[in-house]
């Protein structure tokens, strides 16, 4: 960014150029003037130095771009004669391709036209051909139905034998889920049954490490306090 002190030397060198021309003498009969040649030279060199060096680099920029534009109006003038060039060979070439194609449709129309009229005076003329080919067409259509009317039977024997299997494949599945079902169940009763065993002879056992316990929590009592396993007994019958 320009200083303040620069932009204000750079204004009073601008104000003392004016003045400096406002000021000249002026030379007789004529608007021009007389104006100290090396001061002003000197102000304006002056000038140049404060101005900040942006300014050339704008001159450079604006230079290169004007020079990039007339570079690229030459390149697109170029670029838009080759298309234009281009284009013109390619609609020629269209507009001939598409002569010879229409010339050659035509003659291979007009060649079935002429082939399709011997055809036709050929059928009329040839009423045998036409009642063999209606005995063909009744023949080929009989065996058509025939072998529709196979089809239609091979189809549903196989439908039949396709729902049969299907059937027998139901009831075995059935039958094996209903026998699994069952093992599950005894399975389960067996287990449970084996599980309240266990979970029985282990409380007999705490039962029986319980009863030890309290009998010799009785003994320790009656040997520190002389008291008998009676006594114990009839608070414990008292308690309950």
């Amino acid at each position: 960014m320009v200083e303040d002190t620069t932009l204000r030397h750079a204004d009073e060198l601008l104000a003392e150029m004016i003045e400096l021309v406002e000021t000249a003498r002026n030379l007789p009969m004529s608007s021009s003037c007389v104006v100290p040649r090396e001061r002003l030279l000197d102000m304006l060199d002056e000038l140049r130095e404060v101005l900040p060096p942006e300014l050339e680099e704008s001159r450079k920029v604006i230079a290169a771009r004007d020079g990039l534009l007339h570079a690229a109006f030459v390149e697109a003038s170029e670029t838009r004669k080759n298309a234009t060039q281009d284009a013109d060979t390619i609609v020629a070439d269209a507009t001939h391709n598409a002569s010879q194609i229409n010339r050659l449709a035509e003659e291979h129309v007009q060649a079935l036209l002429a082939e399709a009229q011997d055809e036709q005076r050929r059928l009329v003329h040839a009423s045998t051909v036409h009642q063999a080919a209606a005995e063909a067409s009744a023949v080929l259509k009989a065996d058509a139905e025939a072998y529709r009317d196979s089809l239609c039977g091979d189809a549903d024997a196989y439908a039949e034998s396709v729902r049969a299997e299907a059937d027998n494949y139901g009831r075995e599945a059935r039958g094996e889920a209903e026998r699994y079902a069952t093992k599950l169940t005894v399975d389960a009763e067996r287990y449970a049954e084996t599980t309240l065993e266990d979970l029985a002879v282990t409380l007999r056992k705490a039962a029986a490490t319980a009863d030890q316990g309290r009998l010799a929590l009785a003994e320790r009592r009656a040997e520190t306090w002389g008291e008998t396993p009676e006594a114990d007994n009839d608070i414990d019958a008292m308690s309950a």
